[in-house]
């Protein structure tokens, strides 16, 4: 990434940014020296926002994992720089950060003891599949009971989800005690299968 960035033009068509982005290639450039902040603090969305990671408690922090383009599985408590690179970013010279992360990624999370509930997108998902993992999808009802996949909006209810989780002093032990979990919280959720539920908000 900081040889990279060395080269203004590539940099921005591998990050998919524009001249008025420079200042993130710069980031990028200056990673081995630049101050590092807990990873939660770091990032930054909607869904950080529903987190709301500075009211949990260290404990609760501690349970949270975020998977990184740059740095793959970082713990939420854990220190990192400010940088630019998304899991669809295409670096010059490498077939795509799947091929980089897959064979590190999922032994690593194939040596979990506790239940993994994954609410990573699809793109950060593809970069290390969790076999056995519990997954939420959020779909919207609308009055007449039909339903669709929410997009964007779905980083904040994961987020709120996440939050119930991790602050929780229940481990639920598979998709059904997560499930029961939500719901004591007051979430309409419902199972889709052995390992995946879906949250239900009004549209």
């Amino acid at each position: 990434m900081v040889a990279l960035a060395a080269d203004l033009p590539e940099a921005r068509a591998a990050l998919d940014v524009s001249e008025r982005q420079d200042d993130e290639i710069a980031r990028n450039a200056a990673l081995w020296s630049s101050p590092t902040t807990p990873a939660l603090r770091r990032y930054t969305g909607v869904l950080y926002d529903a987190l709301a990671a500075a009211a949990l408690t260290m404990a609760a922090r501690r349970r949270l994992v975020v998977c990184s383009a740059l740095f793959g599985l970082v713990g939420g408590t854990d220190p990192i720089p400010a940088y630019r690179l998304s899991a669809g970013s295409a670096l010059p010279g490498r077939d795509g950060l799947r091929t980089l992360w897959r064979p590190e990624l999922m032994p690593l999370l194939a040596e979990v003891d506790d239940l993994v509930v994954d609410l990573r997108s699809g793109p950060y998902a593809a970069l290390g599949p969790a076999r056995g993992a519990v997954t939420l999808d959020v779909h919207s009802e609308a009055a007449d009971g039909s339903r669709t996949v929410v997009s964007h909006a779905n980083k904040s209810h994961k987020g709120h989800a996440a939050r119930l989780l991790a602050s929780s002093r229940r481990r639920p032990r598979d998709a059904g005690g997560v499930l029961a979990l939500l719901l004591d919280a007051g979430l309409r959720v419902e199972q889709a299968g052995e390992h995946a539920l879906v949250l239900v908000v009004p549209r």
